[in-house]
């Protein structure tokens, strides 16, 4: 789980961090850039719907090891292209397998862990966090020391074909897979229905927003930083900075959150400092580049919050994999609007104030549902 949950962003992050050089090694537009940078969020939710449909027909392992080999191919494939139509569509087909490994990576916690749900929950965050900051961090000087762009995305292919391996067994054992698979209970075959409740649609709602500014800071910090006059290596290390730092909060707060009888200190403070980072980024990106790192870094910290409240608000394991189910597909909806407004209104604008305001914006809607999350209650009590 460890070595999937490491595999889960760094296609994304590699790709912020060479964004400057694929855009001109294959002629990409700003809007087209912006697609480019979108496509993770449309495929997360489209195939993160699909998901569900998928293990009732196969065994859980199986659909896995294929969404692993669909991100090892889709990785391979994108950078021995010169066109930019096959870029999109290979990169689409990698995105496609994290979508799968997304939704499926909760129900195996619950399926192998189900007294650790918490701890091993924070530990592949934490993995899945790590391998966003290596990836980040390494992509630039390994394209410098190949002397390409296309080697600093695809070595993380070879990190793909190694999280495959360890599951081949698994997927080998039709018949006990099927049976774990069948434990699992999935959303389609729920009688909870999430997107008939509240608290459903603040969950989705939340988890939406936070996305679309996780996405949006993934795929063009590094731009901004470029802009702001650093170096295309540091401003790598700046992008990875905020995954790095944000390793130790993804351990931490599914533990925090637990044990907190109501999360509103955690969602105002998370949105305090996603505020304060947006503002130092739109008006002195430079000058204050290492603290907004930190503010983003602990703000970032929305996302283990979620994943950690899908679990706290449902009171059965039917009810934990419906709400994750709607939450992340509705989710990645909302958020496929963030990497693509924020590159039309860079191009549009020709700076930065304007995006920082959008994530301010989608940040203010972010806490309203955190509201509504944040006192206990569950998804089951609510149908």
């Amino acid at each position: 789980m460890l070595l999937v949950a490491l595999n889960l962003r760094a296609a994304v992050t590699s790709l912020g961090a060479l964004l400057d050089e694929v855009r001109t090694g294959l002629g990409l537009s700003g809007t087209m850039a912006g697609l480019v940078t979108t496509l993770p969020t449309i495929a997360f939710a489209g195939l993160g719907a699909l998901t569900p449909w998928l293990i009732r027909r196969w065994p859980a392992a199986r659909v896995l090891v294929v969404a692993m080999l669909a991100l090892t191919v889709g990785q391979v494939l994108r950078v021995v292209t010169d066109s930019a139509a096959v870029f999109v569509l290979t990169s689409a087909l990698a995105l496609a397998g994290i979508a799968v490994a997304n939704i499926l990576l909760p129900m195996l916690v619950k399926q192998h862990f189900p007294h650790r749900t918490g701890l091993v929950t924070g530990a592949y965050t934490m993995a899945l966090t790590a391998g966003t900051t290596v990836a980040a961090a390494a992509a630039v000087p390994v394209a410098h020391a190949f002397g390409s762009w296309r080697a600093g995305l695809g070595v993380w292919a070879a990190l793909a074909a190694l999280a495959v391996l360890p599951w081949v067994p698994l997927a080998l054992r039709t018949r006990a897979a099927r049976r774990a698979t069948t434990a699992a209970v999935p959303a389609a075959r729920s009688r909870v229905r999430p997107a008939r409740t509240r608290l459903g649609w603040a969950m989705a709602v939340y988890f939406g927003a936070q996305s679309l500014s996780g996405y949006a800071i993934m795929g063009w910090l590094a731009q901004l930083f470029r802009d702001a006059g650093f170096r295309a290596e540091t401003a790598g290390l700046l992008l990875a900075g905020v995954t790095a730092l944000g390793v130790p909060v993804a351990l931490l707060m599914p533990t925090l959150a637990g044990r907190l009888r109501t999360l509103r200190p955690l969602v105002f403070g998370l949105t305090a400092f996603s505020a304060a980072a947006y503002l130092g980024l739109a008006f002195a990106p430079r000058d204050g580049a290492v603290l907004w790192i930190l503010l983003l870094a602990f703000g970032q910290g929305a996302f283990p919050l979620i994943l950690t409240t899908i679990g706290l608000r449902a009171r059965t394991a039917d009810g934990t994999v419906a709400l994750s189910a709607f939450a992340q597909s509705t989710g990645y909806v909302i958020a496929a609007l963030g990497p693509l407004l924020v590159g039309v209104l860079y191009e549009a604008t020709g700076g930065w104030t304007a995006p920082m305001g959008f994530l301010l914006a989608a940040l203010a809607v972010q806490t309203t549902a955190g509201m509504v999350i944040a006192r206990p209650r569950f998804i089951e009590d609510e149908r």
